[in-house]
């Protein structure tokens, strides 16, 4: 039988909370509020251009090349309106930080199904919670405005562990933040690579979040009972990985 676990830890976007609108939607509706008319298709596009560019040439927002985060993403956002059309600086910068300042809001952000209650049963079960997550340092005053900041024991991202996910070191920063052996771990997340083989590959157990996912969204190689179709599914998944139910 496998040991029993002590510790589960969760990626957050899309796994526990997701964005109410599209980022073409909330920035073409905070350009509209600025007197630009910019299609929200056209800044979603131009978004996940900016977004791709500037992850590749400034990993885990540039932390190691002397950017701070939050620089990191007002020169996304700027890149962003550039390749949608928009160059001037001078209306631009405001929107920027106010966009930087509205996604740490609660009326950005909606929790999944099921996002609650089963945080809440998972700690009625006796298991720790953490946050192991690619993400800025606004993450802890997020899940607090959306209310899910007290479920966790610890909230640690990319920026602040000086890693992201796939990186193994992220995960063992959790590990030895909970001092628990990766045996008696779980991780919790959507993206097969981040969430569900890396923390495989340093000794934990790991399961993927369907969601919003289509057909055949992960591996073949992925077996079923890891593969949850929502939130509620995972304590069945947790009594069959402990072994103390096998009717599921």
């Amino acid at each position: 039988m496998a040991p029993r676990l002590r510790l589960l830890t969760w990626d957050v976007k899309d796994t526990l909370l997701r964005l109410r609108l599209t980022v073409g939607e909330e920035y073409s509706a905070q350009a509209r509020a600025y007197g630009l008319k910019i299609e929200a298709a056209a800044l979603e596009s131009a978004f996940r251009q900016a977004y791709k560019a500037q992850k590749q040439k400034f990993p885990n927002y540039g932390l190691s090349q002397g950017l701070t985060s939050r620089q990191w993403w007002l020169d996304t956002v700027l890149q962003t309106f550039h390749l949608a059309g928009v160059q001037n600086s001078n209306i631009l910068d405001p929107i920027a930080h106010k966009l930087y300042e509205d996604f740490c809001s609660a009326k950005t952000w909606q929790m999944l199904e099921g996002a609650e209650s089963t945080l809440q049963q998972c700690r009625e079960r006796g298991l720790r919670l953490g946050i192991i997550s690619n993400f800025d340092r606004r993450l802890e005053d997020i899940l607090a405005h959306c209310g899910l900041r007290k479920h966790f024991d610890f909230i640690l991202t990319s920026e602040a562990a000086g890693w992201a996910k796939p990186d193994p070191r992220i995960f063992q920063q959790a590990l030895r933040l909970a001092d628990i052996a990766p045996t008696q771990a779980a991780h919790v997340g959507d993206n097969y690579l981040n969430d569900y083989q890396a923390p495989r590959d340093v000794g934990m157990h790991s399961f993927l979040l369907m969601g919003t996912k289509t057909q055949d969204p992960f591996p073949r190689t992925v077996p079923k009972e890891h593969i949850l179709p929502s939130l509620p599914h995972l304590l069945a998944a947790l009594n069959l990985l402990e072994g103390s139910d096998p009717k599921h």
